[in-house]
């Protein structure tokens, strides 16, 4: 087990080898593998051959990353890279593992594309052992996308461009869908700025604390003319909100589905009765189309599902009967008579290919857009703590000894070079804006570099400082890089 984290976190702890990447390198390390694998004639070619498109652009683009070169980007030792290449290579299965780590940077899309191309190299995908391993921040990610939370896709990843999957949800529905994608929160963010959008419908979101800069996103939703937010907390963003609408919590006083990262879609059992006035989603939404002129009753839980059916192949076989036999059933699932697939991307091992081959997607190397400069010297990266959960709406209520709260934890090497103990009140200050919080050393930083966990906003406000630049492909804004200075209260 290999680790890369520009911090020795307690998965590095597990792992035989941890490699301590520099923040926003990961396409660098990612292409130095590559060509390490073409290199030392480790590529799986008759997979090459038969699966893939491509392979010589690709081969191509990695050239110039040497070990060497590698090495020099990263951080992280020639040596390691090379033997890590080599493991990865020669391993009868493998599998490559990311979080947001990964995908929360300006080029997100990139660095993992510049992963996948890896395992088209060595055939590590689409069979038992070997794959491709998205691991969510939170529950449900992977179902939301799956049923249209998405602004270029209907439900089953279909594409709201496409005439003749977005005529059956027209027939069903009985009204046009509009053609063209829609915008991404990034884009929406833009959009609220140029008085495009003048209202907001949120539901169990609290962008006021989890976007970027967030000094910038509180203005742009303060200056809407109606936002609704509906959530079980009042939230940052819901004390803005004209009205706010009590809901639910889905995992315990409501029934549905949760799909899991292994694309595992399996019951949730509603426990509780919501408290108050509080209303299931389902029944919010079902009681504001009344309100609008479009009643379609309240249907339950298992008649939306049944639905979604109709219009998704990929989930046409898992009725709640199924779902409840077989404790979950992955997708695709086409009909009732269909186990489920084991295997995503299977397909690439079948002769004779039964689509076009998996191409190779070269991708280019560029540096975090927040640069470092002697103003704003120290790398600050953030992420999350076992005890805490996103901006601590469900969990900053309860106690937990593991809870460190609002601080910024630096290398001790740094500690002693600005001249702090741990605990002084520092100064943390990026192009965006400054917070104050207590300063903690750590073993696991190494010099320049800073952590802090998004969890306690209203006691360490990091998204203040966070950069709202976003891959312009997935719309997802760069947490992980920001550029900070740190200085001592007086």
């Amino acid at each position: 087990m290999y680790t890369v984290d520009p911090r020795r976190t307690t998965s590095a702890a597990w792992a035989d080898v941890w490699l301590g990447i520099d923040v926003g390198s990961d396409i660098a390390l990612a292409n130095t593998v590559g060509h390490e694998i073409i290199a030392a004639g480790l590529v799986n070619q008759d997979f090459i051959d038969h699966s893939t498109a491509h392979f010589e652009e690709y081969k191509e683009a990695v050239r110039e990353w040497t070990l060497d070169r590698g090495e020099q980007v990263t951080g992280v030792p020639a040596e390691v890279i090379r033997q890590m290449a080599h493991d990865y290579a020669t391993a009868e299965t493998a599998q490559i593992c990311w979080t947001l780590g990964i995908t929360e940077h300006a080029n997100a899309t990139d660095n993992v594309l510049a992963l996948i191309n890896l395992s088209l190299l060595t055939g590590h995908v689409g069979r038992y052992g070997s794959g491709l391993v998205p691991i969510r921040g939170q529950n449900n990610v992977q179902g939301g996308g799956d049923m249209g939370a998405l602004p270029n896709k209907l439900p089953g990843f279909q594409d709201v461009e496409d005439d003749e999957a977005r005529g059956k949800f027209e027939a069903l529905w009985g009204h046009p869908v509009p053609s063209e994608a829609g915008l991404h929160i990034s884009l929406m963010l833009e959009a609220m700025g140029n008085k495009e959008i003048t209202a907001l419908y949120v539901i169990g979101e609290n962008p006021a604390q989890s976007e970027a800069d967030t000094a910038h996103t509180e203005a742009l939703l303060d200056g809407l003319e109606f936002m609704v937010v509906q959530d079980i907390f009042l939230t940052r963003t819901a004390e803005m909100a004209d009205v706010v609408l009590p809901a639910a919590a889905g995992w315990a006083e409501s029934d549905g589905t949760s799909t899991s990262s292994e694309r595992r879609v399996q019951r949730i059992r509603k426990a509780l009765e919501p408290p108050g006035e509080a209303k299931d989603d389902i029944e919010i939404i079902s009681l504001l189309a009344e309100r609008m002129g479009r009643g379609w009753g309240i249907p339950t839980a298992e008649q939306a599902w049944d639905e979604l059916r109709a219009l998704s192949p990929m989930h046409a076989g898992m009725s709640y009967k199924r779902l409840e036999e077989l404790g979950g059933i992955q997708w695709p699932c086409p009909d009732e008579d269909h186990p489920g697939t084991q295997f995503l991307h299977s397909w690439l091992w079948e002769d004779p290919m039964p689509r076009e081959p998996a191409p190779f997607m070269p991708t280019v190397w560029v540096p975090p857009i927040d640069e470092l400069s002697d103003e704003f010297p120290v790398r600050m990266t953030t992420g999350r703590r076992l005890d805490s959960y996103n901006t601590g709406v469900q969990s900053g209520g309860y106690h937990s000894p593991l809870r460190s709260g609002g601080i910024i934890e630096i290398a001790p090497e740094d500690g002693e070079t600005l001249g702090l103990a741990e605990g002084d009140i520092v100064t943390v200050s990026s192009r965006r804006g400054a917070i104050d919080v207590p300063v903690y050393f750590h073993e696991s930083l190494r010099p320049g570099l800073a952590f802090m966990a998004f969890h306690f906003p209203d006691e360490a406000a990091v998204n203040q400082l966070t950069i709202d630049a976003w891959d312009p492909k997935s719309g997802t804004a760069e947490f992980k890089a920001t550029a900070v200075r740190i200085e001592k209260v007086a």
